[in-house]
């Protein structure tokens, strides 16, 4: 429960989101009384009247590559980046690659606050490891890749990339079907091992990073990626993308491949196979990075943001 009053407005979220942004209206003081600051963080931006409006951009992919997300969310994000760029006092990005975007589609730097993400590692003992590993008939080794099947998360790529590898290493995809992807036929298609367990709580998803040999995740477009640091939190190697916001998450402590080389990926993840002093390395390394991206620090830095908007 959050340790804050919440209120819900009457409108369901849909008819809310579609007045806002076609009317905007109605105001959210409506529903809260008088406000300094509006904050909006998914996607939908309300009007703000008296308050500073602040508005989180994760990543501007919809605006990017239409062609990966649905008709309807298309719609929903582009109406927002416009919105936002019209009226929003502050604009929170969590990477300085949504920076970038943001800022050549006339944002200016005035405006915008990169406040990255924060992630709090989990301890897993061995009971639940055991557990874990025979709920989910896990092999003795593998690679797992975490989130929603989509397109911009490059899975048709990586299933190929498991079929080239020279260890053969099983790979584990772990989270829900999306959209703009037959996840189904992309694994019926293939010879490698991979093997789709679909969504699990999240003390399991902390016991199977912490299980996993290495951790893959090879999008081509994030705002953030946070798997990259939930896996880095748990101590797991990662392989990650070249040139994309996960680059920055992972830094020195991540193998960074080019997404679009299958070839590429597969080696990546076999030369982690391969050199277990690379591997621990990059799982002290890992641990190390997350210790310092807190979501203490994400809240002091939002915080100051607010500040800054009503100043």
């Amino acid at each position: 429960a959050p340790p804050v009053p919440v209120r819900h407005h009457r409108l369901g979220r849909r008819l809310l989101y579609g007045s806002w942004h076609r009317f905007r209206r109605p105001r959210v003081q409506g529903c809260t009384g008088p406000v300094d600051v509006v904050h909006a963080t998914g996607g939908a931006i309300p009007p703000a009247g008296a308050a500073a409006l602040v508005v989180t951009i994760h990543d501007l992919a919809p605006l990017h590559a239409p062609d990966w997300f649905t008709s309807r969310g298309v719609r929903l994000m582009s109406r927002a980046f416009d919105l936002a760029r019209a009226e929003a006092d502050m604009i929170l990005v969590p990477s300085e690659a949504t920076a970038a975007e943001c800022r050549s589609r006339g944002i200016g730097d005035d405006r915008l606050r990169v406040v990255p993400w924060g992630v709090t590692p989990v301890a897993v003992d061995d009971a639940t490891r055991a557990e874990v590993r025979a709920r989910y008939d896990l092999p003795s080794e593998f690679a797992l890749w975490v989130g929603t099947a989509e397109p911009r998360k490059n899975l048709d790529t990586l299933v190929t990339a498991a079929g080239r590898m020279e260890s053969s290493l099983p790979l584990v995809l772990v989270g829900p079907h999306g959209w703009n992807l037959d996840l189904d036929a992309l694994l019926e298609a293939t010879r490698a091992d991979v093997r789709h367990v679909g969504e699990v709580p999240g003390r399991d998803l902390a016991a199977l990073y912490d299980l996993a040999t290495v951790f893959v995740y090879p999008s081509l477009l994030e705002g953030f990626g946070m798997p990259v640091l939930e896996a880095m939190a748990q101590g797991t190697a990662v392989v990650t993308s070249a040139g994309t916001a996960t680059a920055e998450v992972g830094g020195e402590a991540a193998l960074l491949v080019q997404p679009t080389d299958a070839d590429a990926i597969a080696a990546g993840l076999d030369r982690l196979i391969a050199d277990t002093d690379l591997r621990r390395s990059l799982e002290q390394a890992g641990r190390a990075r997350a210790a310092v991206m807190t979501w203490e620090r994400t809240a002091a830095a939002t915080v100051g943001a607010y500040a800054d908007a009503i100043s």
